[in-house]
Formats: structure tokens, C-alpha cells, sequence
């Protein structure tokens, strides 16, 4: 589907016949995928232990060996620079800015996603694996929840939990972010509030484990939310925590900056039962192309953003979740 009213129209009508279904949104929102949960085709997922698809995994005993090939720190200080400038100019007060890098893994795209765990598992065949552990949002007897996550730390560094949350640039980038998504929350719900604030996660990676700091966001649906499932989402999209603020701005210097689409990297994928809805942010990516294998990270800049820091946090996100 290339046009938001083919995808929203059809959302719509699964959500109106309470039809359980899938869908897969990229980030430029043109090459959107909506199919019933009977016929899946080519994807298989793991969404909060709910699984759907055609591939059954095997047990994978190897250890995962992961290499990666970074951009050189001299060409992201120069996309880093142009970031900031924006941010001076006033465009933007945060940017998501993410880089695609090559790396080497000695497992299938099949056996990440069969050796995987996270929140949100999908295998697309032959071009990405994603295992996320953000939701973007989830809706139960009419109340919809968001979970913006801003603030990745290693767990071996002493004092971590301390220090992640101490720290004033990704305060700041937290606080940004949730005042977003509860803005964009408050265009399809009411009663919309901060549940839970800066609550860490921890994350087991090939590695070595990781902290990552997210915050709740809830409001009340009405009873006939399903009806119009596809335009709520699109109010949504694309999602804050990966984008930046203002949106609309912030989107279009993505664009520019990074130049390479981003396609399902950042999209959001989901599925609705017929009752709820659950979907999550497409992060922890990996994408095929031909015999090469690419892993899409980035993070959050802001004016108080140190380049190095960013340069070494995206590297830190190239991991794959064993634990």
C-alpha cells in the first residue's frame, strides 16, 4: 500500500469487523503492510509472547558472534554538526539521528530471530530480523498506553542506574520526548497522563547487559475506537522517540541529513486481536541486502549533546539480545 488513505481505510475496516489482523508501517509510511493474522505470507513475530507466522524456530545453541564497522567519527561529526546547527537555528530541539553500519554475524537472519528475546520480534524473510524492546503503543479495554524510551547506559559501569538518571542531557531529551508523545496521546485520547516516569530496563545483549531508561503515558479511548484504528495511528506517526520535536520539522532534517531512507527501520509493527491493539517501535535492526548485513542505530541529539558520546552511544546499540 503507497498511500495513507489505502492503509488507514483498511485498518479501519478490520478494526469496524473486530477482524484480527497485522500491519507493518515504515517510517516514510509508503510501503505499508496490513494482512489478516490467517495469512501472513513471508513474516513471523513474537509480540509480548503472542506469536503468528510460518517460521518455527529451532533451538540455536552457537554463541552469537557479532563484528561491526562503524562510520568513522570524522564523518559523523560533520552530519553531527549539521544537526546542531539546525538545533541553533531553532528547526529543532531534539533529532534522532541514525546511521546504517555493515556488519558481520556468523548466523542467519532466521537464527537471530529464532535466538533472540525482546518485547517485539519480526522476521521479514530474506531482508530484516528486528528485535525491539520499545513499545510504541498498546491499547486494553480502551485505555492506550505509550512508552517513550530516551537513555541507554552499560550496566558494568559503576553507579550506572545513578548515572543515567543524574544526567542532565538525557533528562532534558526524556522530558522532551514525553512531552511529545503525550501531546500526540491527547489527539485521540482523554484523560491522557504520565503513569510512570523514568523507570529503567534491563537488557541482556551478546555482551553484557545494558540499562535503558522509558516512561508510561495512559488515556482513555472511546468504546468505538476500533472503528477508526487506522486514523488514530497516523495521528501518531511517526513515532517521537524516534523522529524528535517539533515533528514535522524534525522529520524533514532527518530526511535531508541521513539522505538513505529508513523504510521499516523506526517503523512501527503491530497487531490487533479483534479487541486490542499492541505495536511496537521498529529499533534493533537488522536489514539484508543482497549478501551484506546492516544494523540501524542511532540516538537523540540536543544542543547539550557531547559528538563523542552520541558516536559512542550509537555503536552501543548495535547488540543482539540474548538474555
Amino acid at each position: 500500500m503507497t498511500s495513507p488513505q489505502d492503509w488507514v481505510s483498511s485498518l479501519n475496516a478490520y478494526g469496524s469487523k473486530s477482524e484480527p489482523c497485522f500491519f507493518l508501517i515504515d517510517f516514510e509510511m509508503k510501503n505499508v503492510i496490513v494482512r489478516p493474522m490467517h495469512s501472513l505470507g513471508d513474516l513471523s513475530f513474537e509480540f509480548n509472547g503472542v506469536n503468528g507466522g510460518n517460521y518455527i524456530p529451532s533451538e540455536i545453541s552457537r554463541k552469537v558472534l557479532l563484528n561491526k564497522y562503524p562510520i568513522d567519527y570524522k564523518n559523523y561529526l560533520g552530519q553531527f554538526m549539521t544537526v546542531q546547527q539546525h538545533i541553533k537555528y531553532g528547526n529543532s530541539f531534539l533529532i534522532n539521528l541514525t546511521h546504517k553500519t555493515p556488519i558481520d554475524l556468523n548466523m542467519s537472519l532466521k537464527e537471530i530471530y529464532a535466538c533472540t528475546n525482546a518485547r517485539y520480534k519480526l522476521l521479514f524473510e530474506d531482508q530484516f530480523v528486528m528485535f525491539s524492546p520499545e513499545s510504541f503503543i498498546q491499547i486494553e479495554n480502551n485505555v492506550v498506553s505509550t512508552y517513550p524510551m530516551k537513555g541507554t547506559i552499560d550496566a558494568e559501569i559503576e553507579n550506572a542506574r545513578e548515572l543515567i538518571l543524574a544526567d542532565l542531557k538525557e533528562a532534558a531529551e526524556h522530558y522532551t520526548i514525553v512531552d511529545l508523545l503525550r501531546n500526540d496521546l491527547s489527539r485521540i485520547a482523554k484523560k491522557v497522563e504520565v503513569v510512570q516516569f523514568r523507570y529503567i530496563d534491563e537488557i541482556i545483549t551478546e555482551k553484557g547487559k545494558l540499562l535503558q531508561v522509558s516512561s508510561k503515558i495512559s488515556g482513555v479511548l472511546p468504546d468505538n475506537w476500533h472503528k477508526s484504528m487506522g486514523d488514530m495511528l497516523l495521528k501518531m506517526l511517526p513515532a517521537g522517540s524516534i523522529s524528535g520535536a517539533p515533528k514535522d520539522k524534525t522529520v524533514a532534517i532527518i530526511e535531508d541529513v541521513e539522505v538513505i531512507p529508513r523504510n521499516y527501520y523506526t517503523g512501527i509493527a503491530g497487531i490487533f486481536d479483534g479487541k486490542n491493539l499492541d505495536c511496537g517501535v521498529c529499533i534493533r535492526f537488522i536489514e539484508q541486502e543482497q549478501n551484506a548485513l546492516y544494523f540501524r542505530s542511532g540516538c537523540g541529539i540536543t544542543s547539550m549533546s557531547d559528538p563523542l558520546l552520541e558516536y559512542n552511544e550509537m555503536i552501543n546499540k548495535i547488540y543482539v539480545p540474548v538474555g
